[in-house]
């Protein structure tokens, strides 16, 4: 059944806390990708915890519940919205299903939004986030007035931090994710694929599996599309083989005359993606670099936190992956090269922990003390055979001081014994670190 957004005036969102679908909450609350919904509608939705999502989305006028249960589902809904990780028990989605109410995934949203628009998905396991907002920034820098939707917050042009923003033009920039083969849902007309890594081996198995999802995503661009990639990475040369759109090399993009602001070897790769975007869009070279200058990151992006009371720096970044965590610490180390640095680590999921504990190992070779948390379990059950102590172990296994921390107070009370005044305490993960850096100052 096809459901009309445009028409939806009572929507429930199972999980509206997420950062990419609450991102479709604020457009249906605030403006959307076109004018029939530029209407304040009647949102409402529920999340497990508060967060500064929720926070954000009932000051916009959503009715947010921290439960989930049946009757949270209005009378008069007419259209459930849904993250993929909710189970088919949830009893919300089990009400609406009783009771007829039509439902659609976030996937299956974005989709939607996406259908008649000259979409510009930026795929990958590491890079997308930022990528997409690098490529939203050039297209609003250029007049081209975009919708977006990332999966961090960003600041539009009032300042407002948001991951949604609802413009009137053609263009629709979207962070497309690979889990469950979401991303297949959108309707791209250029795709960006920053690289391919094994992730989300909990669904995709091997890398093999990661790979021919890509490749699945990739072979939805028509022959007169555009996939901006690394074409001499071995994965990507596999998952965009015998493709009939164009296919443009962004590291073959040599260009010197920016500067950017926001770290790291990786951060400049994500900057040539993004610049062979606006290439290809035919956006002024001028025009492009200039907003790379001015673009200052995402949230929990390395982003600047505060300071501790001894004065120590602290950083939050949403790293979880080793290959995601080696390249934070390398950026954070070229930037501050005689400073310590602590770390703070969440490691997120069982299934990830489990799959890569070898490089999780190896992969904090750039800071000078580890301290490690309990495994964010997110959508797992505990399957008793993997732990936060066994990353302490390995971490040890290459001679760097690594502790374990049962809690965030934990946690907070060693990060600051082990740092002084200048040193950075780096918080990392993908669940609930952000909170360990609040704390810390």
């Amino acid at each position: 059944m096809k459901i009309n957004l445009g028409k939806t005036k009572r929507p429930f969102f199972i999980g509206i806390g997420g950062i990419g679908i609450s991102a479709i909450a604020r457009m249906f609350l605030l403006e959307g990708p076109s004018t029939e919904l530029r209407v304040k509608k009647k949102v409402s939705g529920s999340d497990m915890a508060e967060s500064e999502v929720t926070v954000e989305l009932r000051k916009l006028g959503a009715l947010v519940f921290l439960n989930q249960r049946a009757e949270n589902v209005p009378a008069d809904c007419d259209l459930v919205i849904y993250t993929i990780a909710v189970p088919p028990d949830n009893p919300e989605f089990a009400e609406a299903k009783r009771r007829g109410i039509p439902m659609m995934s976030y996937p299956e949203a974005l989709g939607e939004i996406s259908r008649g628009k000259f979409t510009i998905a930026v795929s990958g396991t590491h890079g997308k986030t930022t990528t997409t907002a690098m490529i939203a920034k050039i297209l609003i820098d250029a007049k081209l007035d975009p919708t977006v939707v990332v999966g961090s917050l960003i600041k539009d042009e009032t300042g407002r931090r948001t991951n949604f923003i609802g413009g009137n033009s053609k263009y629709f920039v979207v962070e497309a994710c690979e889990y469950k083969r979401s991303f297949l849902n959108i309707n791209p007309k250029v795709v960006v694929i920053t690289n391919i890594d094994a992730d989300h081996l909990d669904y995709y198995k091997d890398i093999d599996g990661v790979i021919k999802g890509f490749s699945e995503f990739a072979a939805k661009v028509s022959k007169s599309g555009y996939i901006v990639t690394n074409i001499k990475d071995k994965s990507i040369k596999l998952a965009i083989k015998n493709l009939t759109c164009k296919i443009v090399d962004y590291k073959m993009l040599q260009v010197t005359s920016y500067k950017l602001q926001v770290l790291g070897q990786h951060n400049i790769l994500n900057a040539q993606a993004a610049l062979a975007v606006a290439e290809i869009l035919g956006i002024d070279a001028t025009i492009a670099q200039s907003a790379l200058s001015g673009f200052r990151g995402t949230w929990r992006r390395f982003e600047f936190c505060g300071k501790t009371e001894n004065g120590a720096l602290v950083y939050d970044d949403y790293g979880h992956h080793p290959t995601e965590i080696l390249a934070t610490l390398a950026g954070a180390r070229e930037l501050f090269p005689k400073q310590k640095i602590v770390v703070v680590f969440q490691p997120h999921l069982y299934s990830r922990t489990k799959d890569h504990l070898t490089a999780f190992g190896k992969c904090f070779k750039d800071a000078d003390e580890v301290i490690i948390l309990p495994i964010y379990p997110a959508r797992e059950k505990d399957p008793g055979d993997i732990n936060s102590e066994m990353i302490v172990t390995e971490i040890k296994k290459k001679g760097q001081p690594a502790f374990f921390a049962s809690n965030f107070a934990d946690a907070v009370t060693r990060a600051k014994s082990l740092s002084k005044s200048g040193d950075l305490i780096i918080t990392l993960g993908a669940g609930e670190t952000n909170k360990v850096a609040a704390l810390l100052v």
